[in-house]
């Protein structure tokens, strides 16, 4: 069984298509288990769940609700509650495209390579350094993950013992949360990304910089620095690796502020 995550909150608009999404997949409907957890919502999105629930009795589908208490709450409530062997992550305002999951599982069950988690691209993006492609997979490390982020969430599909062997998103970071998680994961598990695009993220349309949790550029870059304290803490990192990655980070937000910035002006 695979067990979807879905956090939730104001997605009135979209969380029908991702819903969709699921029920589109190439693999029998009959294997998921969809976890639908709704973060405090002030607008329709309950009464869109639950007319697809209606609409759809033959989905497993289980439902919650919690105060606002931001996307890493969400979905630690979901993966408590996840029974699958296989759990995949998937945001209400994205939409996977019908061969993601079979694709992924085959992976994931396949013993050459041994893979525990793997990702996919999204957006028809590519797969940019320090990644390289090999056999139509990038291998994910921590100390590329130190330097780029290339796996979006709802690509990411993984084993249940990464769940046993690394536990739960930090609850009470909003921002660069899942590079966090990403990272503690990197340090038992073997990570991947696929090279296909079998994800479109918020529509098709630009995210980073200009929309959802990632459009808050400030937040996002305050994110990756306490990301990257804490990996020095924990002494994953040393001194002089913290300050240069440091730097790093600052420089890479200075460069993303001017590039949206750009992407504004030329709208």
């Amino acid at each position: 069984m695979i067990s979807v995550i879905i956090p939730m909150y104001n997605a009135e608009k979209t969380i029908r298509t991702a819903l969709d999404s699921i029920k589109a997949q190439t693999v029998d409907s009959r294997m998921f288990e969809i976890i639908i957890i709704n973060d405090g919502s002030t607008d329709g999105s309950k009464k869109e769940v639950d007319s697809f629930i209606q609409e759809n009795p033959g989905l497993g589908i289980l439902y919650f609700e919690q105060e606002n208490g931001g996307v890493s709450m969400a979905r630690n409530k979901g993966l408590q509650a996840a029974t699958g062997e296989f759990i995949a992550l998937l945001d209400a305002d994205d939409k996977w495209l019908p061969e993601k999951t079979e694709k992924q599982l085959k992976l994931l069950t396949d013993k050459n390579p041994d893979i525990d988690f793997i990702a996919t691209r999204r957006n028809n993006s590519k797969i940019l350094p320090p990644y390289r492609v090999k056999n139509n997979l990038a291998e994910i490390t921590f100390g590329k993950l130190l330097l780029r982020n290339e796996a979006q969430p709802s690509t990411v599909m993984f084993k249940r013992k990464v769940l046993e062997n690394t536990g739960f998103f930090n609850e009470d970071q909003r921002y660069a949360e899942d590079l966090n998680y990403w990272m503690k994961i990197s340090n038992n598990n073997r990570m991947f990304i696929l090279d296909e695009s079998l994800l479109i993220a918020g529509g098709g349309k630009r995210t980073f910089g200009v929309s959802g949790l990632s459009g808050n550029l400030s937040a996002m870059e305050k994110g990756f620095q306490r990301n990257l304290k804490e990996m020095y803490d924990l002494k994953n990192i040393n001194f002089i690796q913290y300050l240069a990655l440091k730097a790093f980070y600052k420089a890479k937000y200075l460069l993303l502020l001017t590039r949206t910035y750009y992407y504004h002006l030329n709208k």
